[in-house]
C-alpha cells in the first residue's frame, strides 16, 4: 500500500507524509508562520542561534580551551563554529554595553555645561576691565564702507588689507573664552555666523594657512565639536569605532599566539582559539555590565571577575597546547604583559583616530 506523499514547500519535492523535516532539504514540513517561528528562524540563520549555542556555552565558561581543541579535533557540527560564537556573544556585549555608554556620555555633557557656566561666572566681574574686542560682524560693518568707496578714497587693495589688519589685531586680546584648544570661541561664533568660509575659520583656530591634508582634517573635525558644543558624540563615535578596532586587535592577538607557539599549529588554528578566547571575555564582560545595570556590585568583585581572565588564558593555554604547567605560565604570563603594553595602547590610537577623523 502506498503511503500518501505531501509536496515540500521550499523545494517543491515530494516524500511521504508523516515527516517532520523534508528530507531533500531539510525544512520543516509544518512550519506554519509564527511571531515565535519569524524570529528563531531570523536569529537561528544569522547566529546559529540554536541547541548548538547551548551545547558550547557551559564549556566556554567553564572548561577554558576545551571547545577550540575540539573543534581542530574535528567536531565541527556538535558546538558553534567559534567565528559565529564570537559574533553572537560581541553583539550581546555591545547591546549591553551602549547603556553603560549613553550614562557616561550624558554625565560628560553635563559636566562641560557645568565647567561652562562656571568658567563665565568667574570671568564675569573681570569682563568689563577686558579691553574692547571687535568680533567678526563689527569687523565687517567696518570694513564695508572702505571697499565701497575704495576707488573714491584711492585705496589700494593693499591698503584694505593693512586696515583690516590693524582692525582685527584687537580681536588677540580676548582671552575671555578660550577653550583647551587654546583658540577664540568668540571669533570663531562671529566667523561663524557671517558664513564664513571654512578656511577662514580654520586659521581663526590657529592652523597655518599652508597646513597639509591631516592637518585641515583635524581642524574640520575640532571645527565640528566646537558647533555641537557636547562630549557626547565623540563618546559614542569612540564607542562605536571599538569593532572596527576589534579586527586589528583580535588577529593581533593570534599572531602573539602563533610567536611563543610557533610550532603548535597553524595561524589559522591560533585563530580558532582566539575566537573563543575573546567569546568568553565579551560573555564575561557582558554579564558584569549587566549585572551593574540591576543593582550595583561592588568594585573589588569586578575587579577580581576580571583578573580571573588572566587565569582563565592559563588554562586555556594548558589544555589547548598541552605544554608543561611552568612553560604555559611563562608564556601566559609574557602573552598578557605584550598584549597589555603593545597591542591594546595600538588599538587607543586606532580607535582615537576612528573617531575623530570619522566624527
Amino acid at each position: 500500500m502506498t503511503k500518501p506523499t505531501v509536496s515540500c514547500a521550499n523545494c517543491e519535492k515530494e516524500f511521504e507524509e508523516g515527516f517532520d523535516f523534508c528530507p531533500h532539504c531539510g525544512q520543516k514540513s509544518n512550519d506554519d508562520l509564527t511571531i515565535g517561528v519569524l524570529f528563531y528562524n531570523t536569529i537561528s540563520n544569522y547566529f546559529s542561534f540554536d541547541a548548538r549555542f547551548f551545547k558550547s556555552f557551559v564549556p566556554l565558561m567553564f572548561r577554558p580551551g576545551y571547545l577550540a581543541k575540539k573543534f581542530l579535533e574535528g567536531k565541527r557540527l556538535l558546538f558553534l563554529h567559534p567565528a559565529q560564537m564570537y559574533l553572537f556573544i560581541s553583539v550581546i556585549f555591545f547591546f549591553i554595553l551602549s547603556f553603560t555608554v549613553s550614562d557616561i556620555a550624558e554625565k560628560a555633557d553635563s559636566a562641560m555645561q557645568k565647567d561652562k557656566l562656571e568658567s563665565l561666572a568667574k570671568k564675569k566681574d573681570s569682563i568689563e576691565e577686558i579691553k574692547p574686542v571687535l568680533d567678526s560682524l563689527e569687523i565687517q560693518s567696518l570694513m564695508k564702507p572702505l571697499k565701497q568707496n575704495q576707488k573714491i578714497l584711492g585705496l589700494k587693495d593693499e591698503d584694505l588689507k593693512i586696515a583690516d589688519s590693524i582692525i582685527k589685531t584687537g580681536r588677540a586680546g580676548d582671552k575671555t573664552y578660550n577653550t583647551t584648544f587654546n583658540y577664540n570661541e568668540r571669533s570663531v561664533d562671529s566667523l561663524i555666523a557671517i558664513n564664513a568660509e571654512d578656511n577662514e575659520i580654520y586659521q581663526a583656530m590657529g592652523m597655518d594657512e599652508d597646513a597639509g591634508y591631516l592637518t585641515r582634517k583635524f581642524y574640520g573635525q575640532l571645527l565640528k565639536f566646537h558647533r555641537n558644543r557636547g562630549a557626547s558624540s565623540i563618546i559614542m563615535t569612540f564607542f562605536n569605532s571599538i569593532p572596527i578596532a576589534m579586527f586589528f586587535l583580535l588577529p593581533l592577538f593570534a599572531l602573539l599566539l602563533k610567536i611563543f607557539y610557533f610550532n603548535k599549529g597553524r595561524y589559522a588554528h591560533h585563530l580558532v582559539f582566539s575566537f573563543y578566547y575573546f567569546s568568553f571575555l565579551f560573555m564575561v564582560f557582558s554579564i558584569i555590565f549587566g549585572l551593574n545595570r540591576i543593582w550595583e556590585i561592588p568594585d573589588w568583585i569586578d575587579w577580581l571577575v576580571a583578573l580571573s581572565t588572566f587565569m582563565y588564558l592559563f588554562l586555556a593555554l594548558k589544555n589547548f597546547y598541552s605544554q608543561h604547567w611552568f612553560w604555559t605560565l611563562f608564556k601566559s604570563g609574557v602573552i598578557s604583559f605584550t598584549f597589555l603594553m603593545m597591542v591594546i595602547p595600538t588599538t587607543i590610537i586606532l580607535l582615537v583616530m576612528f573617531s575623530f577623523l570619522f566624527y
